[in-house]
This record gives structure tokens, C-alpha cells and sequence, in this order.
């Protein structure tokens, strides 16, 4: 069952540990542990872990997601979302491991990081098999959306469950005069994602800073997936308490 399959009235904190992975592939001694990290980050109350195994291994491995897959059997309450282009290798990773959730992604194969969103109608056939396929073995399926009202109707018509807004033009625009002209637009689309009858996530650029503004906004984010500040984060605090920190910068955004 998907420990995050009904609505809360808080989002849920779900921990991209790529970053981990990409700082033990620099050295053949196995440190730091993709398995420690993500069970410190459970410990402290992440709701779910995040990967994005690219073809090119750079990061996350196979065999990365083969041992979570096996840990996360333990922990019922945690959700297990796996990103990548479906249309590359993530759907074998959703045949053989069958996650709570997996996000697809437009990615090139060599692409530095994600950096937008699926072109709709465009995408369209490509698409849809592929999300059939997923939720024929009984995963979520989240789009990787740029904020676009005008989408929203066409992510639905596709059959998918989710969208996950790519929120980088936000943080850039964060502590500037553009901040709340852009808010406005993810305000816009998850409106209309809601309305379309879509669940709502966030990720990309999201960090203790601006995370609070975002969910205080844009209404209805029921799940963020955050990476590469919160990893950096622990570098300094440790996993406990970056987690524990985010938690409570989320809890901000409801009072």
C-alpha cells in the first residue's frame, strides 16, 4: 500500500539522496552509505526517499536502488519515489521494484540537472503507454511540470496522478522584486492541477530559506522532494537535524 496514497493536510518531506551517492563515487570505499543516509533521514522523520538513477550512473546505481528498494520492505510508513526519463531506463527500475511513486522526467541523457519540464501536447504519445504501464504495476505517476495553468488539463486527459512543479524559477527569484509575479504563476497552476483533479508536488532549488514562502502560496503541495540543499544542509548540521530543521520550516507554512 502507498503510505502516501491519501491527502494530508500537511506536505510531506521526501529526501532526493543523489548527492550522497555522487560524493562515494569519488573514492572505491563505499563511504558515504546511500542505506545510512536514508535511514538517519527516516529516523528523523522524512516521510519518503528519492532517487533519480541516471544512465550514466553518475550518482545513484542500480545496485543503489536494488539495496533501498530491500530496506525501505521495513519501513511501511515511507514512500519510495523513483525519478527518472521513462522513455531511458526507469521503467525497468519500476518493473523489477514496483515504488509507491515514480516521477517522469524529461531528461536528456547527458543532462547536467533537470532543468524543465514535458512539452504537452508533444509528449502526449510517448507519454501515455508509459504512465499505463507504471500504474498497470501500481505506482503513482507524477509529471515533471513546469508552472503552466494551460497544462494542467492535458497532464490529466494523459491519466496521470500527480504533476511535480519544477520550482527552480522560484528560487530564483526569491528576495527579488519578481518573487511574487512569479509565485503568482505556480499559484495559478496548482489551482488549476487541483482543479483538473491532480495532486500536487514540488521540487527543484527548494531549500530552508524559500520553502516556507512556496507552501504558504501555492496551495495544495502535498509532497516536496528536496536534494541538493538538504544534503548540503547535513554536511553541516548532520541528516537528524536538517531534517528535523525542514520539518519545521514546512510546519511555518501551516500556522
Amino acid at each position: 500500500m502507498n503510505p502516501f496514497a491519501h491527502a494530508s493536510a500537511r506536505c510531506a518531506l521526501s529526501v532526493n539522496i543523489n548527492k550522497v551517492a555522487l560524493l562515494r563515487n569519488t573514492r572505491h570505499l563505499g563511504i558515504p552509505s546511500v542505506l545510512r543516509a536514508a535511514e538517519a533521514c527516516l529516523l528523523a522523520g522524512a516521510q519518503g526517499i528519492t532517487v533519480h538513477p541516471r544512465p550514466d550512473a553518475r550518482h545513484i546505481r542500480a545496485g543503489d536502488v536494488d539495496d533501498l528498494a530491500a530496506f525501505l520492505k521495513d519501513w511501511s510508513h515511507a514512500e519510495f519515489n523513483i525519478e527518472g526519463n521513462p522513455t531511458q531506463n526507469l521503467m525497468d527500475f519500476v518493473r523489477r521494484h514496483r515504488p509507491h511513486q515514480v516521477t517522469f522526467v524529461p531528461d536528456s541523457e547527458d543532462q547536467f540537472t533537470s532543468d524543465h519540464g514535458w512539452a504537452l501536447p508533444a509528449d502526449t504519445a510517448r507519454l501515455k503507454p508509459l504512465i499505463q504501464q507504471a500504474q498497470d504495476l501500481g505506482a503513482r505517476v507524477s509529471l515533471f511540470m513546469d508552472p503552466n495553468p494551460a497544462a494542467m488539463a492535458a497532464v490529466a486527459e494523459l491519466g496521470a496522478d500527480r504533476i511535480e512543479l519544477y520550482t527552480e524559477t522560484f528560487a530564483s527569484a526569491f528576495g527579488s522584486e519578481r518573487q511574487d509575479a512569479v509565485l503568482a504563476g505556480f499559484t495559478a497552476t496548482a489551482e488549476a492541477a487541483l482543479k483538473a483533479g491532480l495532486g500536487i508536488n514540488a521540487g527543484h532549488d527548494l531549500n530552508r530559506d524559500n520553502l516556507s514562502a512556496f507552501l504558504r502560496h501555492v496551495p495544495g503541495v502535498q509532497e516536496v522532494s528536496i536534494g541538493h540543499a538538504l544534503i548540503a544542509d547535513a554536511l553541516e548540521l548532520g541528516y537528524a537535524e536538517t531534517v528535523r530543521a525542514y520539518q519545521r520550516v514546512i510546519a511555518t507554512a501551516y500556522v
